[in-house]
């Protein structure tokens, strides 16, 4: 039997807090990282009577199957006020980010469930990461990783991620194309496609026309596809960015690699934020995460939905169960 999944509570002055609650009642197979002020207020809000029960080691079980078992860490914060950027809750959402990060490279959690983090916060709180990828990526022994997003209707991956476009534009070079590339296919893989059918996005309008928009295309991302396929990767493209994702729904493709943030995001959120999960690939543990922020305006209200962090810890079983069948195979 695996190791539980480490759930991390993300900014507690968000909605973190109460869609694990939701979506954690009643789940043994997983044990929460946070603030424990947080997290007691969540349970009065989203689950009243449920029992929290602190814990040292992931390994210890519950006393009963409707407690939620938590590893405390800035067990001396109070609950912040809901809705507000704020440094301490930065950094106790990093706190937390980076005791599971620890968890994982031990191999005493399966893999990792990050609730929403607020990126204002993590830079008050003078944490050196724009997000989750960057920090994990930093701490987790990576040396390369991709953010893909996904549901039920479409795999997306990141050339480049939080960072301004006009930069996005320059780091989208050949090795972060080749980079990309090669994480999509391992990660579709990983969803048990024995050959992944991997679309690249062009970066200009009509995929540059010829070069008519720009040259990016046919100097930079033609190359790295023609240089996948001579690895053995089906990678083609480059498809103009208004039509791929299109044409990956309906069954063309297997994976899309998007240049930039919102080109590759804005599909996947259209089609529901609450089916969409983000995966970070290229680490040595999963990791997973709900498809939304920290929904500052709704936090506290007992309104926010727990669909996208089910579909979260789901997803993560699903990619917990295929790298352990791919080890025990491997022998």
């Amino acid at each position: 039997m695996p190791q539980p999944l480490a759930v991390t509570l993300g900014d507690p002055a968000g909605i973190g807090p109460e869609i694990a609650v939701r979506a954690l009642r009643g789940q043994p197979d997983a044990v929460l990282i946070g603030p424990p002020a947080a997290l007691h207020r969540a349970v009065a809000l989203s689950a009243p009577g449920v029992e929290v029960q602190i814990v040292a080691d992931p390994s210890e079980p519950a006393t009963t199957p409707d407690h939620l078992r938590l590893i405390p860490v800035a067990a001396q914060m109070e609950a912040p006020p809901y809705g507000r950027v704020s440094a301490e809750a930065g950094q106790a959402a990093a706190e937390a980010i980076l005791e599971a990060i620890r968890l994982a490279r031990a191999g005493a959690v399966s893999g990792i469930v990050t609730a929403p983090i607020h990126k204002e916060a993590l830079s008050a709180a003078g944490v050196p990461f724009p997000g989750h990828t960057e920090m994990l990526a930093h701490h987790g022994g990576a040396d390369r990783v991709a953010m893909m997003l996904a549901n039920d209707e479409l795999r997306v991956v990141l050339v480049t991620i939080h960072i301004a476009l006009r930069d996005a534009i320059e780091q989208a070079d050949f090795t972060a194309q080749m980079s990309a590339i090669r994480l999509a296919e391992e990660g579709a893989r990983a969803f048990g496609i024995a050959r992944p059918r991997v679309a690249v996005a062009g970066l200009n309008p009509h995929a540059g026309e010829g070069g008519l928009f720009g040259r990016e295309e046919i100097e930079v991302i033609a190359p790295a596809i023609a240089a996948a396929r001579e690895a053995g990767i089906d990678a083609t493209g480059p498809w103009p960015g208004d039509t791929v994702f299109m044409q990956a729904r309906a069954g063309k493709f297997d994976v899309v690699v998007a240049q930039y943030h919102d080109q590759g995001l804005i599909p996947v959120k259209y089609l529901g934020l609450d089916k969409g999960v983000n995966v970070t690939l290229g680490l040595p543990f999963v990791r997973t995460s709900p498809d939304h922020g920290t929904a500052f305006d709704i936090a506290g209200r007992g309104l926010a939905a727990p669909d996208s962090m089910i579909a979260a810890l789901e997803m993560g079983r699903q990619l917990v169960a295929a790298r352990e069948a791919a080890r025990a195979v491997a022998g």
